[in-house]
C-alpha cells in the first residue's frame, strides 16, 4: 500500500510537470505548442482526477474490509465499529473529491 500511495503521488507530480513546459513554450512564441501543451494537459488532468479516485476507491475498500472482518470478530461491538468505519470513510471521501477537483482545475 506504501508502494501505491508513493507512485501515486509520484505520478501526480510528473503530470503536473506538463503545465510547466506548456507555459514556457508559450513564452518563447511557438504557436503550435500551445495548442498541443493544452491537449496534455487535459489528460494529465484527467488521469490525475482518475488516480485520486482509484486510491480512494482502494482505501474505502480497505476500511469496509477491516470492518467487517473485526465485527465478525467481536459482534458486541458493531456499533462503535460502524461509526468509525463511516467516518473514516467520509474522511477518504472527501480528500478524493479534494484530489478529482484539483486534477480537473489543472485542465482550465
Amino acid at each position: 500500500m506504501k508502494k501505491l500511495v508513493a507512485f501515486t503521488a509520484l505520478a501526480t507530480l510528473g503530470l503536473m510537470m506538463f503545465d510547466v513546459n506548456a507555459a514556457h513554450a508559450a513564452a518563447e512564441g511557438a504557436e503550435g505548442a500551445v495548442s498541443a501543451a493544452s491537449g496534455f494537459k487535459g489528460i494529465g488532468g484527467g488521469i490525475a482526477a482518475g488516480l485520486g479516485a482509484l486510491a480512494a476507491g482502494v482505501g474505502i475498500g480497505r476500511i469496509g474490509g477491516s470492518a467487517v472482518e473485526s465485527i465478525a470478530r467481536q459482534p458486541e461491538m458493531t456499533g462503535p465499529i460502524g461509526t468509525n468505519m463511516i467516518i473514516t470513510a467520509a474522511l477518504v471521501e472527501g480528500v478524493a473529491l479534494f484530489a478529482v477537483v484539483v486534477g480537473l482545475l489543472g485542465i482550465l
